[in-house]
């Protein structure tokens, strides 16, 4: 589904990566990992087609990414919602952009909020909302366009601890309900190992080099106690002592 092909991006005359190569399966959800400044969301841009790679292709279902497009959803830190419009009016206005008809809109309106668990509040609007719950708008809005690759940036880094951890295991359950390639963007190595199908710890990326680690966890992989596993606490210290080392 995603392929990067010997990448390379310099920006300013100043390279922040070279040579990187990878490929995500469709349905799998991969994690890139990382201390600020290592080059995920550069990764994460040009996947979503913000930025061009000066060396090498990106690639999404057999085409190069030459520019944003609707196969490609991005979930961002902040929500970003339109404070003047409801959760469903956010939730469809890809939709509205579209010209599809208003009671269609509001089908697929109810369909995505029940689908990240805001069934009740589709004529609410931002102010009325928590932080966790405005961010499930952000991914709703993401989810009715129907894209076959989501992009998350850091998008729960803001949020309470048990807040974070809920909106966690809904991912899992929204890829498991819809299929959708995920990548995640995370500096929280729990967040990483609980989510990841993979995960890409990036180390140099000026030489193309990073560490790749499967992740083997029971089913279902939603479960709040695979927190707990002992292969998650294993993976979990063998990236700690990478990344310190």
């Amino acid at each position: 589904m995603l392929k990067f092909e010997k990448v390379g991006f310099a920006y300013d005359g100043r390279t922040i990566m070279r040579d990187v190569s990878f490929s995500v399966a469709p349905g799998e959800l991969v994690c890139l990992l990382g201390p600020s400044g290592c080059g995920k969301t550069t990764i994460l841009n040009m996947v979503a087609g913000f930025l061009r790679p000066t060396e090498g292709a990106a690639i999404v279902d057999g085409r190069e990414i030459v520019g944003p497009g609707p196969d490609r959803g991005v979930v961002f830190q902040a929500a970003a919602l339109f404070d003047w419009m409801t959760v469903a009016e956010n939730i469809a206005f890809s939709q509205r952009c579209a010209g599809v008809r208003k009671a269609k809109r509001r089908e697929v309106a109810r369909e995505m909020a029940a689908l990240v668990g805001l069934t009740g509040f589709e004529d609410a609007y931002p102010y009325q909302l928590s932080g966790g719950m405005r961010q499930r708008v952000g991914l709703a809005r993401v989810l009715a366009s129907k894209p076959k690759v989501m992009l998350m940036d850091e998008p729960f880094s803001a949020l309470d601890v048990q807040t974070r951890e809920t909106l966690q295991e809904e991912v899992l359950r929204i890829r498991d309900r819809t299929g959708c390639t995920i990548l995640f963007v995370t500096h929280a190595i729990d967040e990483a190992v609980f989510l990841g199908d993979r995960i890409f710890l990036l180390n140099d990326l000026k030489t193309g080099a990073f560490d790749a680690f499967d992740v083997a966890l029971p089913a279902p992989r939603c479960s709040p106690e695979n927190r707990l596993h002992p292969s998650f606490l294993r993976l979990r210290e063998t990236i700690y002592r990478r990344m310190r080392h």
